[in-house]
């Protein structure tokens, strides 16, 4: 979606922010720039948009080399939130949203369901908010309007300067929330600049971490925190949420081990001869490689039971969530929660099935943790 390739940028002055840059934002992922001040994370980001322009290389969006794009043009095809709102003071609130599709000429009917359906979003209601103007709101609630506005003209990008850094606590919490919710729903590309771990961790599908305009490090928050790069990245993060992570096990200490499988080519008076004897009322189907297939309850064999010419592989059902063995525990427990589901298969990159986690696993694994803190 976003590509730096071999970006520089030096100044009048023979100051170097950028050195070399070479990163790839993927499309619908919120990416998270971050390092100490004066690392270059604002400039990376002013380069998407051409607030910026680089000395050297080149910013693509879509493969297209944004050099070759209006300013203009472009700029109003990005979203763009920064830390003081900007909002007009001015405008009512319904305004302040509506300014983008008006500069892109749409129907006023259009822009007036867009404003209702994104103050909606942010719990602002219209009836309640859209006459009113920013000095009629708190902090929070502006910010929440920035934010919409943003993404008021359907844009594919958007970029966030630090846009809750001048919050309180609760209000910037109450954000992050918001916007993990609406991405959820919009999946937008999202380049966000922030100096606060905890944000980005909390946040990002990808952390950007950068130092005296180089990138010191990128992954996913688990990767990041999982396997720090240097030590200036150690420090970055923090002894103490590295000791934290550190001690969440992974799912392969808490899972079972050996879970009751079936091929899908068995027969139903088969599945449940083996349901009998292990005492479990599903099976994990697996190829003769053990690679997960689906699973069959013992409600499907019985509904179909009738039937002879039936095989375990015609009932099946297909698993919409798996985990990696290396899935920490606190990400499998809100998966299970959300999901509401009883347990989930635990597979290797090539879908080889190597165990379960189950509520009886976990709840086994935090007996175990609790025993042996006995007498402590």
């Amino acid at each position: 979606m976003i590509k730096f390739e071999n970006v520089y940028k030096q100044y009048d002055n023979g100051h170097t922010v950028l050195k070399n840059l070479n990163l790839h934002c993927k499309e619908g992922e919120i990416t998270v720039f971050i390092g100490p001040s004066g690392c270059g994370k604002t400039t990376t980001m002013k380069l998407i948009n051409r607030l910026i322009e680089p000395t050297k290389g080149k910013v693509l969006v879509n493969d297209v080399d944004i050099s070759t794009i209006s300013p203009v043009k472009l700029r109003r095809s990005i979203g763009y939130v920064i830390q003081h709102v900007g909002l007009f003071p001015h405008m009512t609130i319904a305004d302040n949203v509506a300014v983008v599709p008006r500069l892109l000429e749409w129907e006023e009917d259009r822009i007036q369901k867009q404003v209702k359906n994104l103050l909606d979003m942010v719990n602002l209601k219209a009836d309640t908010y859209a006459d009113r103007y920013p000095s009629e709101l708190s902090g929070g609630q502006q910010q929440r309007i920035g934010v919409i506005r943003a993404f008021a003209a359907e844009q594919s990008i958007i970029l966030m300067d630090e846009p809750f850094s001048a919050l309180d606590p609760i209000s910037r919490e109450q954000l992050q929330d918001e916007l993990i919710r609406l991405q959820k729903d919009i999946k937008k590309t999202i380049i966000f600049v922030t100096h606060d771990m905890d944000e980005a961790i909390r946040i990002a599908d990808k952390i950007v971490l950068m130092r005296s305009g180089k990138i010191l490090q990128e992954g996913t928050p688990e990767e990041i925190l999982r396997r720090p790069a240097n030590d200036f990245v150690k420090n970055f993060i923090g002894k103490k949420r590295l000791a934290q992570f550190e001690a969440i096990p992974e799912s392969e200490e808490v899972m079972t081990r050996k879970p009751v499988t079936i091929l899908p080519s068995r027969g139903l008076a088969e599945s449940i001869k083996i349901m009998e004897r292990k005492q479990v009322d599903s099976l994990m189907v697996v190829d003769t490689k053990d690679r997960l297939q689906g699973y069959i309850t013992i409600y499907d064999v019985l509904q179909q039971f009738k039937d002879e010419t039936k095989r375990v592989g015609d009932i099946m059902h297909t698993f919409e969530h798996v985990i990696a063995p290396d899935t920490l525990l606190n990400q499998t427990i809100e998966l299970m929660d959300e999901h509401k589901l009883p347990y989930v298969p635990v597979v290797k990159d090539d879908q080889t099935l190597v165990g379960l986690v189950t509520r009886g696993t976990i709840v086994g694994h935090l007996s175990d943790i609790y025993s042996g803190n006995e007498g402590l």
